[in-house]
């Protein structure tokens, strides 16, 4: 029979007592250890850390069953050298993680469900932090916000505060966790009405990169707050945030969908421009969002791709139906429309959640270029016949959020840069495993962000935080912001918080660590 202690040993996995917090950690705890950042392993972890943490923690390693689903990625090109895995059962025990990390000269990532693509968290190496296991939603009395911890999905907060009578602001897709979108500002469905999702949290709880645990808010670090709104993961492990909510005022979405012929292109864009000027230069707030693709549809047509729109409203048909009058009268080869609750329209894009080994490129813009959307087509074509074994994912993505919500607040009060921009696009295809097309396919998606961006003459790229890819042509002013303020402050901060550059994976905005 195999020993307990050889089963632990041979799977890489310790389930944690208790600690018990009237017992110290005895003096010298933290000393430095005599192994370096090379030899990490779950068992050394698991007998010097382990006895710190909650119960229901969890420590393990590669040969742990566990491992290939706690360090997997949507992007599979980000390839961090996740050595060692620590599932915290607690708030609490991220800063003793931390403070142990520190002590012992290993990197730590936070991780909650993957869905980082920067190919800067691919220098990682070291113990990843996965805060799944916090996934605790808290309504507070007053009916006005609710305590969410990190670990918390976009969709398990939609469904339990619908449930509950309410709404708040989260990223598109259900898989993607709350607080990683939010730390880069946040688009999603309830754009046009409430903001942002950063817009919409009032208080953070954090630890540094020193193992410090502070609460940021207004009165409160609230330089720290300014940084958290746009470049947080630079700066901080967020635990938990207190976050605004509203009551569910709107029973039903409504969801329509329509597929034109590439004949069409032209109308669409034009259409698609005049629509988000038609409320007050704005969008229509309750118009949440459209997402649209240029694709390859071999079941409508053998060699032209099919443009796919699909709108998404916050309220009922017959108002939705006025809206989308000019663009009934395009003419679609094929469309559909439904009415759902909220929680089942955000599942509408459940399809996204599937990974794969990406090459994406990114650009934001004020309004649609059609003549650039024209040599966006032709060039999507040209480059489906070259490459057959990228063709039957590649695709061209569209983001119009409406935007009245957070294009009314001030862009000087939060690190996100980018308010007057009003469309999100960007490039993606699916390299095969083991194909040779990589650069192929890196090199379309930056022709794809070459001639999106060429088509805003006199205006400098700008990019979103959370589609940064990583690519030598992505600079931290088109992240960051090119107001040479912006990213003055941000290094300022970082000097005070992380100076010695921890918090240094995720679109880094010092990329060197002095520890």
């Amino acid at each position: 029979m195999v020993s307990f202690k050889s089963f632990i040993a041979f799977y890489g996995l310790t389930l944690l007592p208790a600690l018990v917090t009237s017992s110290p950690i005895a003096s010298g705890y933290f000393a430095r250890k005599l192994f370096s950042r090379d030899n990490i392993n779950a068992s050394t972890v698991a007998a010097e850390l382990g006895p710190q943490l909650s119960n229901g923690s969890l420590i393990f390693g590669s040969n742990n069953p566990q491992y290939a689903n706690a360090t997997s990625r949507w992007n599979r090109f980000v390839r961090s050298d996740v050595q060692v895995v620590v599932e915290p059962a607690a708030e609490r025990d991220i800063a003793k993680i931390i403070k142990y990390c520190n002590e012992n000269s290993f990197e730590f990532l936070v991780r909650n469900r993957g869905h980082g693509i920067t190919s800067s968290l691919s220098a990682f190496s070291g113990i990843q932090i996965n805060v799944e296991k916090l996934q605790d939603i808290t309504l507070q009395p007053d009916g006005k916000t609710a305590v969410l911890q990190a670990g918390t999905s976009g969709g398990q907060v939609i469904q339990e505060l619908w449930n509950q009578g309410y709404v708040t602001t989260t990223g598109s897709t259900q898989c993607v966790g709350v607080l990683g979108p939010a730390l880069g500002g946040g688009h999603g469905r309830y754009n046009g009405l409430y903001g942002l999702v950063t817009d919409n949290i009032v208080h953070y709880n954090v630890v540094l990169a020193n193992g410090t645990e502070i609460g940021v808010n207004e009165t409160s670090h609230s330089d720290l707050l300014w940084a958290l709104q746009g470049a947080g993961h630079n700066f901080a492990a967020v635990t938990s945030i207190v976050k605004k909510i509203y009551p569910k005022e709107i029973d039903t979405w409504h969801f329509h969908n329509y597929t034109w012929t590439q004949d069409k292109l032209e109308t669409v864009f034009e259409t698609l421009n005049t629509f988000h000027k038609s409320y007050n230069g704005t969008t229509p707030p309750k118009m949440g969002v459209n997402f649209g693709a240029i694709r390859m549809d071999k079941s409508l047509s053998a060699d032209e791709a099919l443009l796919k729109w699909g709108f998404y409203y916050a309220g009922p048909a017959v108002e939705a139906e006025e809206l989308l009058k000019p663009f009934n009268a395009i003419g679609a080869v094929e469309e559909n429309m439904i009415d759902l609750s909220y929680p089942d329209v955000a599942a509408l894009t459940s399809g996204d959640c599937a990974s794969g080994n990406l090459a994406v490129s990114s650009v934001l813009t004020l309004e649609y270029n059609v003549t650039a959307e024209r040599a966006l087509y032709d060039h999507y074509i040209t480059n489906v016949a070259k490459y057959p074994d990228l063709a039957a994912t590649a695709y061209l993505w569209y983001e119009g959020y409406a935007t009245a919500g957070y294009q009314a607040i001030s862009p000087e009060s939060t690190a996100y840069p980018h308010r007057e921009e009003n469309h999100i696009m960007f490039f993606a295809t699916v390299v095969p495993d083991g194909s040779d097309l990589h650069d192929a396919a890196k090199t379309w998606a930056k022709e794809s962000s070459d001639i999106w961006n060429a088509g805003q003459p006199g205006r400098q790229p700008k990019l979103y935080v959370n589609y940064a890819m990583g690519y030598d042509f992505e600079t931290l002013e088109s992240i960051y912001g090119y107001e040479a303020w912006r990213l003055e402050r941000l290094r300022s901060l970082k000097a005070a918080y992380d100076p010695e550059n921890r918090f240094r994976f995720f679109v880094p905005i010092v990329s060197n660590s002095t520890s």
